[in-house]
Order: structure tokens, then sequence, then C-alpha cells
């Protein structure tokens, strides 16, 4: 087990457990690793203020641990955490989103991590007035008006690719994906229920 005392401090990475992005980096002694422990949600030592810190306990962005693992040498730390709202105190997902010459970058890494931002919108959405988001109407219409959008995104798909259309394609196939994740929202489940149904029939072909 990783080992830690006051004088010595942990780096702990944190990384996205369901989309698999990095979103931080923090330190903890051992008694913030006992806390993240026993509490379930991600404690550090600031090194600046010299004292502990759970995650989120002004802005109430918390991250919920769902996995902890240690490197080889056991002196570094790897958590797979649910993060409630941005991690980065700056509002963004992640911490890392600016290059060496400071320029902001988009897109997540690993780039598949926008399946998961999606998702996390969409159920964002789940509570505001349709009137104000189609995605709240969407899943204020039920599994009917749902289903009829990606019957439509479903066709829309085929004449993209008998059209030949690379960008077409894309574009057709990232409204069905939309709609997909909004049907997932409409039934309480999340998109690693299928990740995990493609990965048993990964292991098992």
């Amino acid at each position: 087990m990783a080992q830690t005392n006051e004088q010595k401090l942990l780096p702990v990475i944190v990384q996205h457990a369901r989309s698999g992005e990095v979103l931080m980096l923090g330190y903890m002694n051992e008694e913030a690793l006992i806390l993240t422990r026993e509490s379930g949600f991600v404690t550090f030592y600031s090194r600046s203020r010299q004292r502990l810190w759970r995650k989120g306990e002004t802005s109430g962005h918390t991250l919920r641990v769902v996995e902890l693992r240690q490197d080889c040498d056991g002196d570094a730390l790897l958590i797979l955490a649910e993060p409630d709202g941005p991690t980065c105190h700056t509002g963004r997902p992640s911490c890392f989103f600016r290059d060496l010459d400071g320029t902001e970058m988009v897109a997540p890494v690993p780039p598949i991590a926008i399946l998961a931002r999606l998702a996390d919108r969409i159920r964002a959405r789940r509570n505001i007035d349709p009137a104000e988001s189609y995605t709240a109407k969407l899943l204020h219409g039920g599994v009917d008006r749902i289903g009829k959008k990606i019957g439509e995104e479903a066709a829309e798909v085929i004449i993209a690719a008998k059209n030949g259309d690379p960008a077409e394609v894309a574009y057709e196939l990232a409204d069905l994906i939309y709609h997909s994740l909004v049907l997932l929202e409409n039934q309480g489940m999340s998109a690693e229920a299928v990740w995990a149904e493609l990965a048993r029939r990964y292991t098992s072909s």
C-alpha cells in the first residue's frame, strides 16, 4: 500500500471514472488519504495553505471516489472519480485545458471523453423548462418522442452513407448518438451499460 506521512506528500492524479479524462493533479498526506478512503470523497493536502481540503468544499463540485490505485513503486496514486460539476476552479471540466503556449484547447483528452461530457449535460437538462431546452423537451416527451427522432436520424445516416459524403455521415451519426444518449437518460441508464456490453462481446468473440 502507498506510504506517506506529514513530511512526504504523494502526487495524486484524478481521472474521470467514466470517460478516462484526466481531471487534475493534487497531493495527499497520510491523513488526507485516510479521509478520502473513509468518506468516499477526494480530500487533498494543500501545500500553499498547509491544511487538508476536500475537493468541492466551497464550490460543491466534489469528486466521488470510484476506485483508488497506486503505481508500481507505491509513491503516486491514481483516483478514478465521478465529478459533480466542473473540476477546475475556472469552471472547465478538467484543469488540463491549455497547451504549452497557453492556448486554450477545447477538445477533451481522450477525444472519446466528449461522450461522457455530453451525457452529463443531457442529465443536467432533465429538470429544465422544456420551452428553454431542446434536450429537456425530448426528455419531457418520453420514449415516443425520443424514439421517433432516433428513427429519423438512423434513416438520415443511411441516406448520407448512400450519398458517399463523409462529412454528412459524421454529422448525421453525431445526431444519432446524441439522441441515443437522450434515450439512455430517459431510461435511467448510463452509456457505460453500452460500453460494458461491447466489452462483453469483444472478450467473447
